[in-house]
C-alpha cells in the first residue's frame, strides 16, 4: 500500500485533499440516498451532491497530478490550484448544505431564507473562481510539454475541452430566464429564477445523472466536455500498454496522432450533443439531424484512425524488411 501511494505524495495537496475530501461525499451521499427519502423535483436530495462529488474527484485528482508536473509556470500552478481546490470545496459544501436542508442549491431566489441568502453569493462567485482558475491552468499547460507527445496532446486537447465544458452553462444564462416557483422537500414554495433544462427548465428522468428525457440539458454537454481530459489520458494509457504487443505503437508519433484523432473525435462528440442541447433535445430522444452528425463524427474518427494505423503498420513492415544489395 505504501509503494502504491507513495507517487500521490509528490502530488499537489490542496488539490489531492479535495479529492479526497469529494470521495467522502461520495460515499455519504450513496448513505443518503438509501436511508433518506426526501426529494426535489422527484430526485433524491442526495443525487446532486453525489454527482458533484463525483465529478470534483475526478477532475481535482487529474489537476493534482497535473500541476505536479508543471516546470514552467510551476509556482503559478501551485497557487492557482489551491484556489481551484478551496473554490470547488466551498461549491460542494454549500450544495451539500442546501440538499441536506432539503432545498435548492442553484437558481433559489427565495429572498426569506436566510442561509439560502449567505450561500448565493458562494455558488456565484466560486462557478466564476472556479472557471478562471481552470483558463488560467490551461494556458499555463499550453507553455510547456507535459510528458512525451501522446500525452501533452491529451493533455492539452481534455484542458480546452474542460474550459468549454465549465463555460457552457454560462453560455446558456446568459440573457436566459425561466421564472416560476417549485416546491422543496419540505412542502415550501421556492422561487426559482433558471433550470438546467432547455426547452424544459425541471426537465429530469434519466436515470442517476437526472438528465432531462424531455428537453435539452446543458449537463450533458458539460459532463461530456468536462471529462474529456480523463478520457483522453486513457487512450494515451491503453496505446502504451498495446506497444508491448505491437511493434507499430512503439513510435510516439504514431501513438500521438492516434490520440490526436481520439481528440478530434471526442470534440466532435461534445460538438454534437452541445448542438442537441441547445435544440432543446433530449440525449436519448436524438432526431435524424443528431444522428446523421453523429454518424459523420464516428465514420470520420473511424477512417483517420484506420489511415494511421495503416500507415504506421506498412512502415513497421517496411522497416522489418532488409534492404537490396
Amino acid at each position: 500500500m505504501r509503494s502504491f501511494l507513495a507517487p500521490l505524495r509528490t502530488w499537489h495537496r490542496p488539490l489531492t485533499l479535495c479529492s479526497a475530501l469529494m470521495l467522502g461525499l461520495v460515499l455519504a451521499s450513496g448513505v443518503g440516498l438509501l436511508v433518506d427519502g426526501r426529494s426535489l423535483l422527484g430526485e433524491s436530495v442526495w443525487i446532486k451532491p453525489l454527482k458533484f462529488g463525483f465529478a470534483f474527484a475526478l477532475y481535482s485528482g487529474t489537476l493534482a497530478w497535473l500541476v505536479s508536473r508543471l516546470d514552467r509556470g510551476a509556482r503559478l500552478g501551485r497557487v492557482v490550484g489551491t484556489v481551484f481546490a478551496v473554490a470547488a470545496l466551498a461549491e460542494v459544501g454549500a450544495i451539500t448544505a442546501q440538499a441536506a436542508r432539503g432545498t435548492f442549491s442553484h437558481f433559489n431566489a427565495s429572498g426569506a431564507d436566510a442561509v439560502t441568502l449567505a450561500l448565493t453569493p458562494v455558488l456565484s462567485l466560486g462557478v466564476m473562481i472556479l472557471v478562471v482558475a481552470q483558463l488560467i491552468i490551461a494556458i499555463v499547460v499550453l507553455l510547456q510539454r507535459t510528458g512525451g507527445a501522446a500525452a501533452t496532446r491529451a493533455i492539452r486537447a481534455g484542458l480546452a475541452l474542460a474550459s468549454f465544458g465549465m463555460l457552457v452553462p454560462v453560455f446558456w444564462l446568459v440573457g436566459e430566464s425561466h421564472p416560476r416557483t417549485v416546491t422543496d422537500a419540505n412542502g415550501h414554495a421556492v422561487p426559482m429564477y433558471q433550470g438546467h433544462g432547455i426547452g424544459d427548465p425541471d426537465g429530469h428522468g434519466m436515470p442517476l445523472t437526472g438528465w432531462s428525457v424531455t428537453g435539452g440539458d446543458f449537463r450533458v454537454p458539460h459532463f461530456f466536455a468536462l471529462h474529456g481530459i480523463q478520457v483522453l489520458l486513457l487512450v494515451v494509457a491503453v496505446l502504451a500498454a498495446l506497444a508491448a504487443r505491437h511493434a507499430w505503437l512503439r513510435d510516439e508519433q504514431v501513438r500521438a496522432r492516434l490520440v490526436a484523432v481520439a481528440a478530434l473525435g471526442y470534440t466532435g462528440l461534445v460538438a454534437v450533443v452541445t448542438w442537441q442541447a441547445g435544440r432543446g433535445q433530449s440525449l436519448i430522444h436524438p432526431d435524424a439531424a443528431t444522428l446523421g452528425a453523429g454518424a459523420v463524427v464516428l465514420l470520420a474518427t473511424a477512417a483517420s484512425a484506420a489511415w494511421v494505423t495503416f500507415t504506421a503498420r506498412r512502415t513497421a513492415v517496411a522497416a522489418t524488411v532488409p534492404s537490396a544489395a
